[in-house]
């Protein structure tokens, strides 16, 4: 599986940004599809997880409820829906792929990686 993630930019806070996550293969619906992120200087972080088949959604405290993810099968991509965007939103983001849903919000549990997007929102 190969990724390319794009729709990054930069945003004033408050703005919007969808982030995109087009994945090579034929197994794109059954596959679990994952945000991350990472700021500089910090760790790599778990945003949001997608499921393959049944789409169940998992997002991080911090953007419950500004951020969605979600899922196109036929075009073989995932999406990351931000809204309300905050200065700490800042960071480079990462699509990432796993088989398993187990340990999701850990990074080394993820098969495949994008090479990530910079997002950078303004005060």
């Amino acid at each position: 599986v190969q990724l390319q993630a794009s729709g990054g930019g930069l945003v004033q806070a408050g703005g919007s940004l969808r982030l995109s996550c087009a994945a090579s293969g034929r197994t794109f619906s059954s596959i679990n599809m994952g945000w991350f992120r990472q700021a500089p200087g910090k760790e790599r972080e778990f945003v949001a997880l997608i499921t393959g088949n049944y789409d169940t959604t998992y997002y991080a405290d911090s953007v419950k409820g500004r951020f969605t993810i979600s899922r196109d099968n036929a075009k073989n991509t995932v999406y990351l829906q931000m809204n309300s965007l905050k200065p700490e939103d800042t960071a480079v983001y990462y699509c990432a792929a796993k088989y398993s849903v187990g340990y999701f919000r850990t990074p080394s549990y993820y098969n495949y990686w994008g090479q990530g997007t910079q997002v950078t929102v303004s005060s």
